[in-house]
Order: C-alpha cells, then structure tokens, then sequence
C-alpha cells in the first residue's frame, strides 16, 4: 500500500513521526511536503496529496496541520477523495468501515504522537465494510458529480 502524506510547517513534527511509523511497518509512501519549519500554506501541500490519492498513484493519504480542518477542507475538494479528520481511533475505525474514507487528517496541536499513531494505524489497518455503506458511499459520488465540473 503507498500512502501520500503532507503537511505544513505546524504539523512538521508529526508528519516525521507517521512517516518513521511507515517505514516501520514497511508502507511505501510519497512524501509531498513541507520540509520545514518556516511558515507556508497548507493547500500548497494537501492539494497534490489529495490529487495523488484521487488519481490512484497513493491507495491512501494523510494529511496533518497545525488542528487538521484545513488539509481536510482541500483534500475534500479533489474529487474522488473522502477526507476524514479523526483525533480519535473509533471516528478512524468507523470513517473506513463506513465511509470507505481514503484520506485521514489530523492535528499536531490537537492529537499527541503516540495516539496519532494509533489512528494512523487503525485508519490503515481497518477494511471498508461495503454493503449498505456502498449505497450511500456511492450518493457521496453522485453528489461530487453534480457539483463538481
């Protein structure tokens, strides 16, 4: 599985920690940024995340800034993308079960490394439960569809 992962200069920290949690676990992944501390903006990162997960270069992605809300607001842009911001491992567990989220966004200032991770790898780990859940996984796309041309 290879995970597109980005962040801003709030979420610096973070990313270094979720990427060292990749290489342990043996993910591959596409690092798209930033690479230091000095200020940017986020949508500069996130964007190309977003679009490489929707363009199925990166199975997955994870997207973290200083409280998460604005890498996920720009993932969610990008059609095909389904964007979910956790700060705890049951909203990760459920967003993949039922949402078939392929995105997981997070906040340095608002999660600590070592839950992070425990998000990062229930985000990764846990499966789309289909079924039901495709019905309504499929109306999100119809309304990406609608609006998004």
């Amino acid at each position: 599985m290879k995970i597109a992962i980005a962040c801003d200069h709030g979420a610096l920290n973070l990313k270094r920690t979720i990427i060292a949690y990749l290489e342990e676990h043996g993910y591959q992944y596409v690092d798209f940024g930033t690479d230091s501390f000095d200020s940017c903006d986020y949508p500069d990162y996130a964007l190309p995340a977003a679009e490489a997960v929707a363009s199925g270069e990166c199975d997955k992605g994870i997207v973290v800034c200083s409280t998460g809300i604005g890498v996920s607001i720009v993932a969610n842009k990008v059609p095909g993308v389904r964007c979910a911001h956790c700060h705890d491992s049951y909203c990760a567990k459920y967003t993949r079960l039922h949402n078939d989220a392929n995105m997981l966004a997070m906040g340095e200032k608002v999660v600590g490394p070592g839950y992070a991770l425990e998000i990062v790898e229930t985000f990764l780990t846990t499966p789309f439960e289909g079924g039901r859940h495709q019905r309504r996984v499929d109306k999100i796309t119809q309304i990406e569809k609608k609006y998004c041309k």
